[in-house]
């Protein structure tokens, strides 16, 4: 069964004048672990805004847990939870404080949902009387996720949830999202980490508010169309121009210690010859070698 369900959603902003969601249709299943991905202003946050209640869009319809996100706003309000990607708890209250006020919020208690915010509240719990103000991105995080769990929501929103964390507590967070799942809760993720987007069953790749593609991560990966190829060589920038300009290269993307290329001729003799040319022209240590796609590979394919 569909958990959430988006049926040509548009949203624009400045009087129409800038376009955020572009006739967004997506189904998401019940107790799916799913990705919205795409970079900072891709249309993220307003998709979760209209799924939450929070802002109408121009036009289209939508669902969250069988209800109608115009006609049933407080029942929506009361199975959802929603953690935003700028941190919005009460900076002056304590970690404790903090999620009672939610608590309360929903007519529910600490007590009674202990169990299945427990995992990530024992991380907490030292640090109960501090103010949330006070504490570290990481913790935040938690504190934040906390909040947004106390009332057991059917569908949990989460927007840009590890952005400005470091990469110990990325990993943490992933680990009690999958956690989460097993309680039979749906759960939405935006992020503009594309490495991210391999932990989540399906995906949507997220562009100028239109998407581009949905389908688990392995597929999605799997239709990459070309054969790619890593390259690199010491004098890596002037390597990019080059590659840019020779006609032989169809797309040229600098990852990291290498660059991505796909060739219009990928024949064995063809790319001894660009070796040969390159090393030519002065490129030293040069290395090139077939590798597999990965989703920003896919998302920037998708873009052009």
């Amino acid at each position: 069964m569909p958990d959430v369900v988006l049926n040509n959603i548009s949203k624009t902003y400045d009087k129409g004048r800038v376009l955020a969601v572009d006739k967004v249709s997506l189904t998401i299943g019940e107790g799916e672990l799913f990705g919205l991905i795409g970079p900072d202003g891709a249309g993220k946050t307003s998709i979760f805004r209209i799924l939450t209640t929070l802002l109408l869009p121009d036009s289209g319809d939508a669902t969250v847990n069988g209800y109608d996100i115009l006609k049933d706003v407080k029942k929506i309000r009361k199975k959802v939870g929603y953690m935003p990607g700028k941190f919005s708890l009460y900076q002056d209250l304590t970690v404790e404080e903090n999620l009672n006020f939610f608590a309360t919020l929903f007519e529910t208690s600490i007590s009674e949902n202990y169990s299945l915010i427990k995992d990530i509240y024992v991380q907490l719990e030292p640090f109960k009387h501090r103010r949330a103000g006070k504490l570290s991105g990481g913790m935040k995080q938690k504190l934040a996720l906390c909040c947004a769990l106390i009332h057991r929501p059917e569908v949990l929103f989460l927007d840009e949830p590890t952005t400005g964390v470091d990469t110990v507590s990325r990993k943490e967070f992933w680990t009690m999202l999958k956690r989460l799942k097993q309680e039979g809760i749906t759960i939405i993720v935006s992020t503009p980490y594309m490495d991210e987007a391999t932990l989540c069953e399906r995906i949507a790749l997220i562009q100028d508010g239109h998407i581009m593609s949905v389908d688990t991560p392995e597929n999605i990966i799997e239709k990459y169309p070309n054969p790619l190829y890593a390259i690199k060589a010491t004098n890596m920038g002037a390597l990019l121009k080059e590659l840019r300009l020779l006609k032989e290269v169809t797309s040229c993307n600098a990852f990291g210690d290498f660059h991505h290329i796909t060739l219009q001729n990928n024949e064995d003799e063809k790319l001894e010859a660009l070796k040969v040319k390159l090393r030519d022209s002065g490129h030293s240590n040069l290395e090139m070698k077939q590798i597999k796609a990965t989703i920003e590979d896919c998302f920037i394919e998708q873009m052009n």
